[in-house]
């Protein structure tokens, strides 16, 4: 985007914000001109009582208009479900009351929703955005006002011109104005902070408020793309006195405050599940379970898409794949052949139940086996033994065992993403597993005795 593109785009704010009247030309010149400390009191021309598109009564703290609490609510309702499904949001503390100025940590594009997620309605928030990167077109610029609450500032040259002439007013209307004052986002670590964000709440006599923003660099990050993980907010006391230096290390202090608590074996699991390693576990799991092996493949999916979510589909597919193809397996070695391979926690009324099925049937009565209880591996057996074609044994048994795989999987990678705030737990909920399934196949087993 050039540079006369990016202040018609300023130009256009001031004159929403404040009835600007000067032309394109004298705002860019007169911006220039000034040093970026400099912050002259007749920037609004109007009584201090009556700013930012509202009348308030001298005397009286300010607040913003109806309309736009109305859009911050909606815009929080938005950002808190979008977040509920990304893995969970988690706020502690409150801005205080009145217009302020707002100063975070910045590691992810997802920081804003998350702010405006997190800071409450009545300050209606509105975040300062990049001109050259936000508003460098008419279709970014649009989704980036509605959704964002964003108003443009240079990076480079009139930056702290663009925060006064439109945050200003936004703050002596009782506005919460985000600045993120590292300019950009971080690689990893928190970056120095510019002091434009200090000065603009210093003239405008507002206090700044410190903001930590943990989680938001893995849900979404750096020239990555979005994964599921859990975000937490800690919002801090208004600075006395404030700096950039004492803002940046009030935000460390309340940085190392929330980060989040996790289990140890939770991320060595999740480390395998992300890995070709946990790929390949889960469908020799799931191959071997069609002719042999007792334990279901939905045991390891209850563990690794729990403790790695965003590997949740991949494992599920790979899961229902390599169930079917190991059912395929299964009947060209029973076709015509004395193959019994050892078949463990079944039983002979099992067998004569699939074999019945199977004969009345055909491939259809694979359909039965996720909820009757009897294993893929034994209707797998059962109709080698009568002669199934392969053809239609597959595509009965990818509606039938592959739907079922596909579900608790799904279900599962849900669960994982709900519950990422609660990762300390993880140790726990595997001897729940344990238990849990342990119970299961004694129950089922007991009953086709």
């Amino acid at each position: 985007m050039t540079k006369d593109a990016a202040t018609g785009s300023l130009s256009a704010v001031r004159s929403d914000t404040q009835g600007d009247t000067r032309s394109e030309g004298d705002a860019r010149s007169e911006d220039d001109a000034r040093p970026e400390g400099d912050t002259p009191s007749n920037r609004d021309t109007r009584p201090k009582w009556l700013v930012g598109g509202e009348a308030e009564a001298p005397g009286r703290r300010a607040r913003p208009a109806f309309r736009l609490l109305v859009a911050a609510w909606l815009r929080r309702r938005f950002w808190r479900t979008v977040l509920l499904l990304t893995g969970g949001l988690t706020v502690k503390g409150k801005l205080p009351k009145g217009g302020c100025v707002v100063v975070a940590n910045h590691s992810s594009h997802a920081d804003t929703a998350v702010l405006l997620a997190a800071l409450g309605v009545g300050r209606a928030p509105r975040v300062a955005a990049a001109a050259d990167y936000w508003f460098r077109n008419r279709v970014r610029r649009l989704v980036c006002s509605v959704l964002a609450a964003a108003f443009p500032v240079r990076r480079h040259g009139g930056g702290y011109s663009d925060l006064q002439d439109i945050a200003g007013p936004m703050l002596r209307a009782g506005h919460a104005v985000v600045v993120f004052p590292e300019g950009t986002r971080g690689e990893g670590r928190v970056g120095p902070f510019r002091r434009g964000a200090i000065d603009l709440a210093v003239s405008n006599g507002v206090p700044v408020v410190p903001v930590a923003l943990s989680g938001t660099a893995e849900l979404l990050p750096k020239r990555g793309r979005l994964r599921p993980h859990a975000v937490r907010v800690r919002i801090g006391r208004p600075l006395r006195d404030p700096d950039a230096d004492t803002a940046r290390t009030a935000v460390l202090e309340l940085l190392a405050e929330c980060r989040p608590r996790d289990s140890r074996i939770r991320r060595r699991i999740a480390r395998l599940a992300v890995s070709w390693k946990g790929l390949a576990l889960v469908a020799a799991w799931s191959f071997t379970e069609a002719l042999s092996w007792p334990l279901l493949p939905e045991l390891a999916l209850a563990v690794l898409c729990v403790a790695a979510p965003r590997a949740g589909l991949r494992l599920t597919v790979s899961a229902a794949v390599a169930s079917v193809a190991g059912g395929l397996v299964a009947l060209a070695l029973y076709s015509g052949t004395s193959v019994d391979l050892p078949q463990p926690l079944t039983t002979a009324r099992m067998h004569t139940t699939a074999q019945k099925e199977i004969g009345s049937e055909g491939a259809r009565a694979v359909r039965h086996q996720p909820a009757s209880g009897i294993p893929y591996k034994v209707y797998a057996a059962e109709a080698g033994r009568a002669g199934v074609p392969a053809g239609e044994w597959v595509l009965r048994s990818t509606a039938a065992r592959g739907q079922r795989i596909v579900g608790v999987g799904l279900v599962l990678t849900l669960l994982g993403v709900l519950t990422q705030r609660w990762r300390r737990f993880f140790p726990q909920y595997l001897i729940f597993v344990g238990v849990a399934f342990t119970a299961l196949f004694a129950l089922v087993i007991s009953s086709w005795r």
